[in-house]
């Protein structure tokens, strides 16, 4: 008897790989250097592990893909929540992985309390990454009028100005405060948990497994590292005093801050405290009338269309995923900076015997089964999937580490890449290349409201231009 359990990467995977070593599953593999999302345990020969990310693994196990999953509360809410009749057992809290799911607000806003929200006659705009839990609370509350918006992350650089509140997971309300927030309402305490898919523990003899984890808790574990980074306690923003005139930029947070910090620098734009040692999402630039946040680029073509910033740096990746499902929207590209730059492709495991997109579409045609595209980029996929004609099909959507979906949990990737070695590394080989992806600068067509306005952009743009243009 087989048996298949999904493990975290990300904040979990450290404590976790620590519980299944006590555990003597005999994983040694799974850190945070592991190149293999595929890992075999010594002590459980039938046992097949997987690595995903986390918010992809209660997916997984409620459609059955998994039998076992190890994730944080947060995300089994966010699934259960909206599909009550999921098919997750919650077996265990594995006693790490703590925090809290929160509201919170600004602090230059004046509604602090739930009371007070439930009675405001004005639109509340609730930022998220768990757009189901941040629904489910506006309607639960009764609030009048309100909006969601979903995020890839970095809720807390929304409000005031592009949100009312954010719904966020920290790991204290101080780890809120230090955000530059304040607390509203916790709305429920988070830890990592030990869900199992419900057929798998009907029909499936998983007591072993489950006494081996069971017989190391409470995990007492040395050198964890789950706390929150350092920051100054009390840091807080001033909410932006923009105008009419004010240009409103967003700028990307991650592995993209560097060359963006680079190419503003050659361009002669100095943006103070970008990256930031303390997290700040707020930094200042030395040009009149411009603020910056910094926020997801996954998140900036649906927030500069939406008209909360008039220009970002993004890719041009999720441009095009936006525009796949928004063609008509104001957000379009104004310069190219040639930098970050990837092919967007379609990859398929070694052992499917297609070369190219015909013949795979040859494979597609005699099979009786849905055939699963699995991407970050969802709206790509499912405009690929649909012009090629690749019959009954379905998206399944992913957070990271896409390439642990094939063979097993996908049938074909759409997935970035620069060089193709990981792909390659993975057992896994490119067979079409849907086009190539460099960093841009967006803007929203309509942003121009004053004169001034175009005047500060066209400046910004030109100083890009000719920085991009000197490298």
């Amino acid at each position: 008897m087989t048996v298949k359990i999904a493990l975290p990467k990300g904040r979990l995977l450290e404590t976790t790989s620590a519980l299944l070593q006590a555990a003597d599953w005999g994983l040694e593999d799974y850190d945070e250097s592991m190149r293999n999302y595929r890992l075999q345990s010594r002590r459980f020969t039938d046992l097949q592990a997987k690595v995903f990310n986390e918010r992809d693994i209660p997916v997984q196990v409620a459609i059955g893909n998994y039998d076992l999953g190890i994730c944080g509360l947060d995300w089994v809410e966010e699934l259960s929540i909206k599909f009550t009749s999921a098919a997750l057992v919650r077996l265990r809290d594995l006693g790490y992985g703590e925090g809290i799911l929160c509201l919170a607000a600004s602090r230059s806003q004046p509604v602090l309390n739930l009371e007070e929200l439930r009675v405001e006659p004005d639109l509340i705009r609730i930022a998220s990454e768990y757009p189901n839990l941040a629904e489910h609370l506006a309607l639960s509350q009764r609030l009048r009028r309100f909006s969601i918006f979903p995020l890839w992350g970095a809720a807390e650089a929304y409000p005031p100005e592009s949100a009312t509140l954010a719904l966020l997971s920290c790991r204290t309300e101080q780890d809120v405060l230090d955000r530059g927030l304040v607390p509203v309402n916790v709305i429920q305490n988070n830890s990592a948990l030990l869900i199992a898919n419900r057929s798998s523990w009907e029909q499936k003899n998983l007591s072993e497994i489950v006494e081996s984890i069971d017989r190391q808790l409470p995990l007492s574990v040395t050198n964890r590292k789950e706390t929150a980074a350092k920051k100054p306690a009390g840091m807080g923003y001033e909410p932006w005093q923009a105008d009419e005139d004010t240009v409103r930029i967003a700028l990307p947070d991650g592995h993209q801050q560097a060359p963006t910090a680079k190419l503003l620098g050659n361009a002669g734009i100095r943006v103070e405290d970008y990256p930031s040692e303390n997290g700040n999402r707020r930094p200042a630039a030395d040009i009149e009338g411009v603020v910056i946040k910094v926020i997801r680029p996954q998140d900036m073509p649906l927030q500069v269309a939406n008209g909360n910033f008039d220009l970002a740096i993004t890719g041009r990746d999720w441009l095009t995923d936006h525009l796949a499902v928004f063609p008509s929207s104001p957000a379009t590209e104004l310069l190219d900076l040639k930098s970050s730059k990837v092919k967007i492709v379609a990859v398929v495991s070694n052992e499917v015997p297609a070369d190219d997109i015909f013949s795979l579409r040859q494979l597609v045609t005699r099979q009786n089964t849905p055939f699963r595209v699995a991407s970050e980029y969802v709206n790509i996929a499912d405009k690929y999937a649909r012009d090629n004609h690749l019959g009954m099909y379905k998206v399944v959507p992913t957070w990271g580490a896409t390439e642990a979906f094939l063979p097993e949990d996908a049938d074909l990737l759409i997935e970035n890449t620069e060089t193709g070695r990981t792909i390659a590394r993975h057992n896994l080989k490119i067979i079409d290349t849907l086009f190539k992806s460099t960093g841009c600068l967006i803007g929203n067509k309509d942003a121009a409201t004053s004169p001034l306005k175009k005047e500060r952009i066209r400046l910004i743009v030109e100083k890009l231009e000719a920085a991009v243009g000197r490298e």
